[in-house]
């Protein structure tokens, strides 16, 4: 009669938490930077570093790291508006990093 009574409980909770998982978006949802916004951004900060005498480019990125906008004083070195992707060290995965780190602090 226990047995009963506890498989009765087990199975009823196993189907109200399948329902609750039913009712749950089946995609998530996020903020997202708009262009204008991004676009405002980087002229302000292009505006400040002008004013502190810096000669520099902006680059404004989304959460993802995808470059949304980028500015460039037009007295800024050519090497400035390099994009994160292309920088040096990006390319490599994080193990091979790791690995060539632990063999250099690793006693021979």
């Amino acid at each position: 009669m226990r047995i009963r009574h506890m498989a009765g409980v087990l199975t009823f909770c196993a189907l109200v938490g399948s329902v609750q998982a039913g009712a749950q978006e089946p995609l998530a949802t996020y903020k997202s930077l708009a262009p204008g916004i991004a676009l405002e951004l980087a002229q302000a900060a292009l505006m400040d570093c002008q004013k502190r005498g810096y000669q520099v480019a902006i680059a404004v990125v989304d959460r993802f790291g995808v470059v949304q906008v980028v500015l460039r004083d037009r007295f800024a070195g050519p090497h400035t508006p390099r994009p994160p992707q292309e920088r040096p060290g990006r390319r490599r995965p994080f193990a091979t990093v790791r690995a060539a780190f632990s063999r250099s602090v690793s006693p021979a």
